[in-house]
């Protein structure tokens, strides 16, 4: 052989010793908490109840919580006298929802330490943990995302150029503090009185499928509300094999939290079937259907809730995809949200998805994170899992979408000012030439600021609030809600 005709790189490579092991990590697997239904019957009030009471969804909705005193009766004297008056106090001076919270979430609940318990910490937020200077963002706004600014026809929100939300109904099972749609969703608590839809349900659900059929754009329609758990099975059903009917329509995605929080709704035998026949007739056409929940801590994932996300996998549904909201004090820790994360996938059949930075919406700054912490969540997470089960954190910009939290163009985090850019128009920039080319601005919460930074959002809020927001607005060259 001449050396023209040598393999590149000489003679064979020799032998190698392995050197690799595992490694200590910043988060340690396997998981080390225990996979079981947690026992009901260490509350008090739940002592009695049975197993098949517990797996009735009819009992759950008969029981679920609907105010302090029967917090009160199902926690007992875990509820101290303390945290008690604090729940009530915010209730009253800062609560954006009203409360509704399901025996199956409240026995997630770490009864032993209530203060500190994440579920109960976004679910009966207490006044002592909103933040005492800034509670609100002097941007925040009830309709924080301008969803009712686009709407098609009411409750159908056309945002992106291929997708729509199809918000069927105001009510969910449970009620979250951080809900997004607070301005819809919900009964009317002391600061906000809901807007309630104008068109009777019937024709509503009509005026949005007849859109469709005549919108060949939209390809992707999200079914939510509130929550679809609380339509009628026959209803949602129907609604849904509508969908199926336009020839458009290639993705349906039912958007509900209620698979966690009451997932024995999902193991009724009439919800199967249904399930099962809106499953066969999206194979059919070859429509992808899926379902997206909502689920913020690793607690509140247990045995019933993979036995609902098993029944629509094997109902010929696509996925059972998460869809969690970044809460402060609730699983803003890198170990909390990778717990979450290889509890989802490894016990509840569940994809790991997204996880959005919570909204700009009134009295939420204590929950809210800084851009800077989302993107350091976002990178801690990379390497652990899979990439198809590895969540992407987004900040959903008012009049832009889902961004990922790494796009940002630009940052100035004295102040808390980001900038991003959109590549599409929504129905409401339609003629507006500069939409693509505009800057838009989100706001970090400002406890987050260095000291420079609250000075200057102090210094212009005590001087003209109006002038602020005049400012900004002018700035971005759109109307900025107040």
């Amino acid at each position: 052989m001449n050396a023209d005709e040598r393999p590149i790189g000489g003679e064979r490579p020799r032998h190698r010793e392995p050197h690799a092991r595992p490694a200590d990590q910043p988060f340690r697997y396997p998981l080390q908490r225990d996979f079981v239904e947690p026992d009901w019957r260490r509350l008090p009030g739940y002592r009695d109840v049975t197993p098949e009471q517990w797996r009735s969804a009819q009992w759950q909705r008969a029981h679920t919580v609907k105010n302090l005193k029967e917090f009160k009766e199902a926690l007992g004297p875990f509820l101290d006298d303390e945290l008690l008056e604090d729940i009530r106090r915010d209730q009253q001076e800062r609560a954006t929802m009203s409360m509704l919270i399901p025996p199956q979430m409240i026995n997630t609940m770490d009864e032993r330490n209530l203060r500190t318990d994440p579920v109960r910490r976004y679910m009966a937020p207490a006044l002592s943990e909103r933040d005492p200077d800034w509670p609100s963002h002097p941007l925040s706004s009830r309709d924080s995302l301008h969803e009712a600014d686009m709407w098609a026809v009411e409750g159908l929100t056309h945002r992106y150029p291929t997708k729509v939300l199809a918000e069927l109904i105001p009510t969910c099972p449970q009620y979250c503090g951080h809900c997004t749609r607070m301005d819809l969703v919900g009964n009317d608590t002391a600061q906000v009185l809901k807007y309630r839809f104008e068109v009777k349900q019937n024709e509503r659900w009509e005026l949005m499928l007849d859109y469709l059929r005549r919108t060949p754009q939209v390809r992707d329609v999200v079914v939510s509300g509130g929550d679809m758990a609380n339509v009628p099975i026959k209803r949602l059903e129907d609604f849904v094999m509508k969908l199926l009917d336009i020839e458009n329509i290639r993705d349906i995605r039912l958007a509900t939290k209620g698979l966690m929080g009451i997932p024995q709704h999902f193991l009724q035998d009439e919800v199967r079937a249904a399930f099962e026949r809106m499953g066969a007739r999206a194979r059919e056409r070859g429509v992808d259907i899926a379902v997206h929940t909502h689920i913020n801590h690793a607690n509140q994932v247990t045995p019933l809730v993979r036995d609902a996300a098993q029944m629509v996998l094997d109902a010929g549904f696509r996925d059972v995809r998460n869809q969690g909201v970044l809460l402060r004090g609730v699983n803003t820790t890198l170990e909390d949200l990778l717990e979450l994360c290889f509890t989802l996938i490894d016990h509840g059949r569940i994809l790991p998805y997204y996880f959005y930075m919570c909204d700009m919406i009134p009295n939420a700054e204590h929950w809210r994170i800084a851009v800077w912490e989302a993107q350091e969540l976002q990178f801690g997470l990379l390497g652990y899992m899979p990439g198809f089960a590895t969540p992407r954190i987004v900040c959903d910009v008012p009049f832009v979408g889902k961004r990922w939290v790494h796009m940002v163009e630009d940052y100035d985090r004295v102040r808390g000012i980001s900038y991003w850019r959109k590549n599409y128009r929504t129905g409401i920039e339609a003629d507006d030439p500069e939409a693509l080319t505009r800057r838009y601005h989100y706001y970090d919460p400002i406890s987050t600021l260095p000291e420079e930074g609250r000075a200057w959002w102090r210094r212009r809020f005590d001087e003209d609030l109006d002038r602020l927001l005049a400012d900004l607005a002018e700035e971005q060259g759109i109307e900025v809600g107040t």
